[in-house]
Parts: C-alpha cells; sequence; structure tokens
C-alpha cells in the first residue's frame, strides 16, 4: 500500500480529524488546510481546522470560518486537540513551527500523525510522513494525496480553490524554481474542475488599502539599504513605523519581493519589528544565493533555500548589526 492510500485508509478509520498548520498563516498553510478539509468530507468524513493564529486579511475571501484559531478560541482548540484520533500536520516539519500554545497539545496527542510537508530536514514526531523537498507546495501534495489515493474523480471546484492558492502563492504567482512540469500539470487539473484562476488573483491581488501602499511607499523611499558590492538590499520597519501606517498582518509581505526585483540584487531581507521581537524575511534569486542557512544558523529560523523566515530577539539597531556582518560571509563580492 502506497502511502497515500494509507493516508485515506487512516481517514476512513478515523472519527475525529484534526488538521493543523503552522504560526504565521499563510497562502500555503491556509490553502491546503482547506482543500483537505473539503476532501475529507467528500469521503463522507468531517474534521476540525485548528490554526494557531488568524490568516491575513488578504485571505479573507477563502472560508476563513472554518478554522478555530488558538489565539482567538483557545479552549475549543484544546478540546479539539484532545479528541482528535487523526491529526493532519500540514506545511510543516518541526512541533515547535505550530507556537508554544499549539506545541504541547501536539506533542502529548498519542494518536496517529500524519505530516504532509515540503520543507527541508523533517523532524520524526509522525506516524506517516510525506515530506517531498521538490514539490512546489504542500498544497500540490494534497492534489497529489487525492490523486494517488485514487480519488481524482472527487477533484472539484470546491477543492481545489484553495489548491490553486495554495500553489500560487507559495512559488510567488510561479516565478520561483520550486516550479517544476508537474505543477503545471497539477495546476491544469485543478482549472479542468472549475477553477477560476482569474478570479483568485484579482481576490488576491487587488485588495490593497491605502495604509498599505503608503507603508510600501515608506519602506522602499526611506527604510531600505542596498550593500552593493554584495548586491543584498535591506528594509527594516520599527514598531513605531508600523503603527504610523496603521499596520495590519499581510502588509509587509510583499516587500522581499519588491526589493529582489531591483536589477542585479541577488537577496533581500525585510525586518518588522512585531510582537516585541524582530521578525524577518529572506528572499533571494537562483541556486548559488541560498537564504535558508543563514536563517537557520544565525536567525532561529529556516525554510526554502530561496524563501525563508527567521526571528531576532535583539533590538532593531543591533539586529541590522548583526545582518550586515553576516552578508559579506554569505554573499560575498565576486
Amino acid at each position: 500500500m502506497n502511502r497515500f492510500k494509507q493516508i485515506e485508509a487512516e481517514i476512513l478509520a478515523a472519527s475525529n480529524i484534526l488538521i493543523t498548520a503552522h504560526k504565521s498563516a499563510d497562502g500555503d498553510s491556509v490553502g491546503s488546510s482547506l482543500g483537505l478539509l473539503h476532501f475529507i468530507e467528500k469521503l463522507g468524513k468531517k474534521a476540525t481546522i485548528c490554526h494557531p493564529d488568524k490568516a491575513p486579511d488578504f485571505l479573507d475571501f477563502l472560508e476563513l470560518s472554518s478554522i478555530i484559531v488558538m489565539d482567538q478560541e483557545p479552549e475549543k482548540v484544546t478540546a479539539a486537540f484532545q479528541n482528535a484520533d487523526l491529526i493532519f500536520s500540514l506545511d510543516y516539519n518541526a512541533t515547535d513551527r505550530v507556537g508554544k500554545g499549539m506545541q504541547p497539545l501536539l506533542e502529548s496527542a498519542t494518536c496517529t500523525k500524519i505530516m504532509i510537508d515540503h520543507h527541508l530536514d523533517p523532524q520524526n514526531f509522525a506516524s506517516i510522513t510525506v515530506s517531498d523537498t521538490s514539490a512546489s507546495s504542500t498544497a500540490e501534495l494534497i492534489v497529489e494525496l487525492i490523486e494517488q489515493s485514487g480519488n481524482v474523480a472527487l477533484l472539484d471546484e470546491k477543492i481545489g480553490n484553495p489548491l490553486y492558492l495554495g500553489i500560487l502563492t507559495d512559488t510567488g504567482s510561479f516565478r520561483f524554481n520550486s516550479v517544476k512540469p508537474r505543477t503545471h500539470e497539477v495546476l491544469a487539473k485543478l482549472l479542468a474542475t472549475g477553477v477560476k484562476h482569474h478570479l483568485i488573483h484579482e481576490l488576491l491581488n487587488d485588495t490593497n488599502t491605502a495604509s498599505r501602499l503608503r507603508l510600501q511607499g515608506f519602506a522602499m523611499s526611506q527604510k531600505m539599504e542596498i550593500m552593493e558590492q554584495n548586491a543584498v538590499a535591506i528594509i527594516s520597519l520599527t514598531k513605531e513605523e508600523l503603527e504610523k501606517y496603521q499596520y495590519k498582518k499581510g502588509d509587509t509581505d510583499s516587500l522581499a519581493n519588491l526589493a529582489l526585483s531591483i536589477k542585479g540584487i541577488k537577496a533581500a531581507m525585510v525586518f518588522s519589528e512585531r510582537d516585541g521581537i524582530i521578525k524577518i524575511s529572506f528572499r533571494s534569486k537562483g541556486k548559488d544565493n541560498p537564504v535558508n542557512g543563514l536563517a537557520a544558523n544565525h536567525f532561529d529560523g529556516g525554510g526554502h533555500a530561496n524563501a525563508s523566515g527567521g526571528m531576532s530577539a535583539l533590538s532593531m539597531p543591533e539586529t541590522l548589526d548583526k545582518i550586515k556582518g553576516l552578508v559579506p560571509e554569505y554573499f560575498p563580492v565576486v
């Protein structure tokens, strides 16, 4: 029995299925969660989604009411973990990725756990692990689960919409080198179900607020530094600056890619002071300029070779001094 048929068997045998994803919700974690939920429902079973925190506002067009958030309803999340006889861990490879509130609930659960993920170096905590770093996204792996378990006939627009969104966002609108021929084959199958890709692009991208655009303009014009010799762009935003522009979750998500679009830039980094720490987004171009090692080795983070995240407990000036000292090591002058 292949792993996907085994997963189908676990779904059919379970009574209380729980779907979890990582903290700092994004398009792939939300999209893969909702896509899996609708697939499970098509199999005639019920499931609950519990996430550590709320999805950013730009994903409001999805069925976010289906997601119970730990930050908002900890009692309901705790009860869901205690009642679960099958837990899915989507889009994360280590238990600490679900945050301090959910981590002990996940680790203490004794039921079957299934990890479906595409990040490097998976932790050995799941009963069944599907870890494929060559996949563009976890949403792509959910499509493979549906196909390889023999349920491709169940694919429909309701399942396909969030999965298309997950692939779209985790590939940078299909620009990252994680996109392979099979990614486009998966997308074709989703479009064949009736997914209206143009509407998803519009709903995802045409949602700017005036304050978000002003924040992005301020960041690019006033807060971006370029280390010319190393071809690295650095943007930093303090708590006070974010508050000045009425920051909402997701408002800075595009800044790293925007800076990376500058001609000649190999890597871009955004440092934003939120929730008492400095949160960091790393982006880069090409196989010769990975950022996941920098994130993992120095900023308690990790991720993909060209798209990673991290954090710093230092002050903003101290954090910027640290990164500027590390840049020549990771992006030497050619």
